[in-house]
């Protein structure tokens, strides 16, 4: 029998410098600190619109630990879903605030901008299109067109309408 998951709760990053992690993650994506941890120089933040106790941990370890290089086993990146195409587009753009943008895609089923926070974890903050628009079942690397999306689904909501399935109790 497989682990019946629902859907990732939280992701943990160490980071360098616990203080400048905080506020780039506070001010990129308006999270609050939910407690903090001082024995294990860590901190916890929640997403504004989140049921969970916290959705991203971090621990920092210290300016002498080196950075993970791309490519290398671990962690690619984390995706973090918003609700609207529009609000997608505001990502993007909050990214080339903080100077933290690094790109965008089209994976079919998902709109995607990518960043980067201080220590150089990489992140996608993406958008899923309406499941009867999803297609076939690929998941193609393509040229986003953000303006466009926006014009054609702007005002869709998705993250918040996932349906999941029903699960048996009892068994």
């Amino acid at each position: 029998m497989s682990i019946a998951a629902v859907r990732l709760n939280h992701a943990v990053l160490f980071v360098s410098d616990l203080e400048r992690a905080l506020r780039f993650w506070t001010d990129a994506f308006g999270m609050e600190v939910v407690t903090r941890e001082p024995r294990a120089n860590a901190a916890f933040l929640r997403l504004s619109r989140s049921g969970n106790h916290h959705d991203l941990g971090l621990f920092g370890i210290g300016a002498g630990a080196p950075p993970r290089a791309r490519g290398t086993v671990g962690l690619y990146h984390l995706a973090w879903q918003v609700d609207t195409v529009d609000e997608l587009e505001q990502a993007r753009d909050t990214l080339v605030r903080l100077d933290a943008y690094t790109g965008q895609s089209s994976h079919g089923a998902t709109k995607s901008v990518y960043g980067v926070d201080p220590d150089g974890n990489e992140f996608e903050v993406m958008w899923m299109v309406p499941r009867e628009a999803w297609g076939e079942n690929a998941a193609p690397v393509d040229k986003l067109d953000l303006t466009a999306e926006v014009g054609r689904w702007g005002g869709v909501g998705t993250a918040l309408s996932v349906p999941l399935p029903q699960l048996e109790i009892g068994h």
